[in-house]
């Protein structure tokens, strides 16, 4: 997707960490922006900065529980109203739900589910059709997770939902590229953001059946690194994903061949590890033949040439 200025997107999660500096990239683009989100006072100090920066003209803020299929409902429509045509949607929204595992209660998983993946799926259903109706093409960035390529401990939760999000995203890139919706699967590593603080977005009805009431307090006080990568940098990797049709959007290139702080397991190891668990015998050919549009995925080759081709100019 190349021709951007003056178009709509509409990003959950919208007014702060990673939602706010995709916002500030589109803006820098020329687009308008509708920044939707769970918590107001977040979208005051967006809005604030906006318009200190005479751009509140083409911002317009909501508050938004992706979680509500009715709200999220209203708020395509009214993002249609007052922008216009929609032509990007950034599935971004998410909280970060993590501890041991063997701690996690219903409502830990329910919650974590709900808004990580949940949010997701009622962006699709409910913005799809807007994407699709004026026939101009469009675009869709589901925001996954380095951890779900490089899953870590304790996460299991957030990791499950990131992985659900990131196969979705696949799915739908083959299945949309013939409407001309491009689709990315964004995957970030460490940002400065405040998903620490997602114990204060907890509904009441996912709080009496929860394993992670001490996990979610060491959470709440555990501040961010200061190598964490600025929303505004990530912003910006987001949009130029976007203008490159990337089918991942990487933003930390020390997750290719390195290490994480508490595993020495990097991307290229994971996928070693799979060549090295398939079955060691020959291909039984009458099956593979059967079998082949499952083993086989177009958008992967094409993602590779797209990338080989934008790094050879």
């Amino acid at each position: 997707m190349q021709d951007i200025a003056g178009k709509t997107a509409f990003i959950t999660g919208g007014a702060s960490g990673i939602g706010l500096g995709i916002g500030k990239a589109f803006l820098k683009a020329g687009m308008k922006v509708v920044l939707a989100d769970i918590r107001q006072d977040h979208l005051d100090e967006a809005i604030g900065y906006f318009a200190e920066q005479r751009q509140s003209d083409r911002v317009h803020p909501l508050l938004l529980d992706v979680t509500d299929r009715t709200a999220m409902a209203n708020a395509a429509a009214e993002a249609e109203r007052v922008f216009g045509k929609i032509h990007v949607l950034v599935n971004n929204a998410g909280v970060g739900v993590t501890g041991p595992v063997k701690n996690a209660k219903f409502d830990d998983w329910d919650w974590g589910m709900e808004v990580n993946l949940g949010g997701v799926i009622n962006g699709i259903v409910i913005f799809l059709p807007y994407l699709l109706k004026h026939g101009e093409g469009g675009y869709i960035i589901n925001t996954s997770s380095m951890g779900a390529v490089v899953p870590m401990k304790r996460a299991a939760i957030y990791i499950t939902a990131k992985s659900a999000v990131l196969g979705l995203s696949e799915v739908l890139r083959g299945e949309l590229e013939t409407d001309n919706i491009g689709v990315s699967a964004f995957c970030p590593g460490p940002v400065q953001t405040s998903i620490s603080e997602s114990v204060k977005l907890r509904p009441d009805k996912y709080k009496k059946d929860s394993g992670f009431a001490e996990a979610e307090k060491t959470l709440l006080q555990r501040p961010n690194d200061t190598t964490w990568m600025e929303h505004v940098e990530c912003g910006e990797r987001v949009l130029q994903g976007m203008l490159n049709n990337d089918l991942f959007i990487f933003t930390h290139p020390e997750f290719k061949q390195g290490t994480t702080e508490r595993f020495d397991a990097g991307t290229t190891e994971r996928f070693d590890a799979m060549l090295a668990s398939y079955p060691d015998e020959p291909i039984n050919e009458a099956r593979y033949r059967a079998i082949k549009w499952l083993t086989e995925n177009s958008i992967y080759p094409e993602s590779v040439k797209n990338s080989q081709s934008r790094k050879s100019k």
